[in-house]
């Protein structure tokens, strides 16, 4: 796939320009290893299995439905994000770039708008990109607690771009369903040894390496 053809390109975060996704399911873990090995393990593959979902949408769901607890208070759910934050925060900030990606990056960015849409929320991913050094190359990084299908929506909306004009690379379900919902195309990034969580018809790559050609 060649990006001359696009006017602008949505990226996912985690699993697409970072190798975060690992780090993120560990620290999913640690934040309820207190609650025994059964939720910890419960916790790790919910989160596997809905990658590009609010964390903040998890935590409900496992006060719910795993810890069987009545909703989560603001506070609480305060409390965990917080410390989710600090679990996370610095090994992102160090973790490895996807290959390709911080060239693709690099070379589209004179030519068209980019973008990211993530479900990590909106303030921490900025600090995360601002120290990556990726910050200038964006147009606008946007995240959570926007759901990713609104946040895919106020870009095109706000940026007056034609949908049949713009890709989204992204590595989780909720990504393609999201680009689907506005009508933008999508390719996937499945990393190598993962399973594809993607329908048959969804072009997918390893790496972004192949889009430098």
């Amino acid at each position: 796939m060649k990006t001359a053809h696009w006017q602008a390109i949505i990226f996912d975060f985690d699993g697409v320009i970072v190798e975060s996704g690992d780090i993120k399911t560990q620290a999913f873990g640690n934040l309820y290893r207190s609650y025994g090995e059964t939720v910890m393990t419960a916790v790790m593959q919910y989160h596997t299995a809905n990658g590009g979902m609010s964390r903040y949408q998890k935590f409900h769901y496992f006060q719910k439905h795993l810890l069987d607890r009545p909703p989560l208070t603001a506070d609480e759910e305060r409390q965990l994000d917080r410390l989710f934050s600090e679990l996370v925060i610095e090994a992102v900030i160090a973790s490895e770039t996807v290959p390709g990606a911080a060239e693709l990056i690099r070379k589209e960015a004179p030519r068209i708008p980019l973008f990211v849409a993530s479900g990590t929320p909106e303030t921490e991913l900025n600090t995360i990109v601002t120290r990556r050094g990726l910050a200038s190359y964006f147009t606008a990084v946007r995240g959570s607690p926007t759901p990713k299908q609104m946040l895919i929506a106020d870009i095109l909306s706000s940026h007056a771009l034609s949908p049949e004009r713009v890709l989204m690379i992204g590595d989780a379900l909720i990504d393609y369903q999201s680009a689907q919902m506005n009508k933008i195309a999508f390719l996937g990034r499945v990393r190598p040894g993962d399973t594809n969580p993607f329908p048959a018809e969804v072009d997918t790559l390893p790496d972004l390496s192949p889009l430098l050609t």
